[in-house]
């Protein structure tokens, strides 16, 4: 944990209310996971906004009442929840359109009945700060850590700029980022203070070597924060977005799974998202893919 200060005390009082909220696991039974990524949510009726989704309400209204009907424990979005720039930059979008786009998906989610925990994601900040999309959707952190039914999660934050390490804030096309030093300590200590299996939610992949716009790993110190993560010896797998795509490593005995895009499925058929199922007597995770999604089973 930090060293306590009246910002630190806020945060633990934050953590622990999440703990609260989202304490609906029964013991003995599996964990249940609702994970989606990548919806880039934009304004369908913008004449400037390219169609890449033109059915997102309908697509998060369906992850929602089928999460509700499984159910789910929690429910977590990896990133690139609105589409951004295209949307509403200056000289990109539609600056008549501005407000109210991350409103409209927060509403098309508004159905869902378990607690959803927000990942930010570099489209997110395109044209808005880290405070503008928190304070929409409700979270007081972009990056902290919780308990649920014998599992620990944590939620990190790659939205900084290489090598400044400053905040992501109206950046259009930045996709080159890293985990700044006071994050990596923060990760550091919080593994150490935890026996749990765990589970990491990321942007960027932490496994991924090159992505054409940020001319190398999008994550610039990776290896780094995998060192991090395989020395706890406490993390299990790593979920993921950002790369639109259903791809799987394992590394030092850890599962990085990046999942496939809720954008991307623009024909009639099932919203792209996926169940995750940890049963933590049993040492399994399965993963159920819908709509693009792949389906995993994995030990641990």
């Amino acid at each position: 944990m930090r060293e306590a200060s009246m910002f630190h005390r806020t945060r633990f009082l934050f953590v622990l209310a999440l703990v609260l909220a989202t304490g609906v696991a029964v013991a003995g039974e599996p964990v249940r996971i609702a994970l989606f990524t990548d919806a880039h949510v934009h304004d369908i009726n913008s004449p400037v906004e390219s169609k890449v989704m033109t059915n997102y309400a309908e697509r998060l209204g369906a992850f929602a009442a089928a999460a509700n009907a499984w159910p789910a424990d929690v429910a977590i979005e990896l990133g690139d929840f609105v589409n951004g720039a295209f949307v509403m930059g200056p000289g990109y979008g539609d600056p008549t359109r501005i407000p109210g786009i991350l409103e409209l998906g927060i509403a098309s989610i508004a159905g869902l009945n378990t607690p959803m925990h927000y990942v930010l994601g570099n489209h997110d900040l395109y044209d808005l700060s880290k405070s503008d999309f928190l304070t929409a959707v409700g979270q007081d952190e972009a990056y902290y850590s919780f308990d649920l039914g014998g599992v620990h999660f944590v939620i990190l934050d790659a939205e900084y700029n290489d090598p400044d390490e400053s905040d992501f804030d109206h950046v259009f096309m930045r996709v080159k980022c890293r985990i700044p030093v006071d994050e990596m300590a923060w990760l550091a200590d919080d593994l150490a203070q935890t026996d749990l299996p765990t589970i990491v939610c990321i942007h960027q992949p932490l496994d991924a070597q090159f992505d054409a716009n940020a001319g190398g790993p999008p994550v610039v110190n990776n290896a780094e924060v995998r060192q991090v993560l395989t020395d706890s010896g406490q993390v299990i797998a790593v979920f993921q977005g950002h790369d639109h795509g259903n791809v799987y490593t394992e590394i030092d005995g850890i599962h990085y799974v990046t999942l496939a895009a809720m954008v991307d499925h623009t024909v009639p058929g099932p919203a792209t998202w996926s169940q995750v199922s940890l049963d933590v007597e049993t040492r399994m995770m399965s993963i159920e893919g819908f709509g693009l999604q792949e389906s995993y089973e994995l030990g641990f």
